[in-house]
């Protein structure tokens, strides 16, 4: 142990040295919901590039370029494959060096994502991920009958 002449920073005073070394990193996350229709899609893309800075995204940058062209995508599948559905829910976390976009809707029927299965949008949405070191994923909604497709990037430092 070395001699820090009595000196303990302020982070050290309010909680134990482990405290600090295993602490989470800070979560963000932001949801806009939206009614299919025309403007979803410009109204999806205003709505997280807004976020992408907070969310250290340069705007303008080839990954937020990337994020906004899979948010298009997957709003434009939820108007053609979902057209029922009378709300949509596109949000945006980030954490631990990850983006995450989740587009959710009130139809329950999961996309295939077997290379066989996927669309043009959804290869494009999955190659996108792929080249952030990232994947696509389809899970069934937790509070609603729907599901949401989410789209990991790992954010470039």
């Amino acid at each position: 142990m070395s001699d820090t002449g009595g000196f303990r920073p302020p982070w050290r005073r309010r909680r134990p040295a482990a405290a600090v070394e295993h602490a989470l990193p800070a979560v963000q996350r932001y949801i806009a919901s939206f009614r299919p229709g025309p403007e979803a899609v410009r109204r999806a893309r205003e709505a997280v590039t807004a976020h992408l800075p907070a969310a250290g995204v340069a705007p303008g940058s080839a990954f937020a370029d990337a994020v906004l062209l899979v948010v298009s995508e997957l709003v434009a599948n939820v108007l053609r494959h979902a057209p029922g559905s009378p709300v949509m829910d596109v949000g945006i976390t980030v954490a631990a060096g990850q983006l995450v976009v989740g587009v959710a809707d009130a139809e329950p029927r999961l996309p295939d994502l077997s290379d066989g299965g996927m669309g043009a949008g959804l290869r494009m949405v999955a190659e996108l991920a792929a080249d952030y070191d990232g994947d696509v994923s389809a899970e069934p909604a937790v509070d609603h009958d729907g599901k949401v497709v989410l789209v990991r990037f790992s954010v470039p430092s």
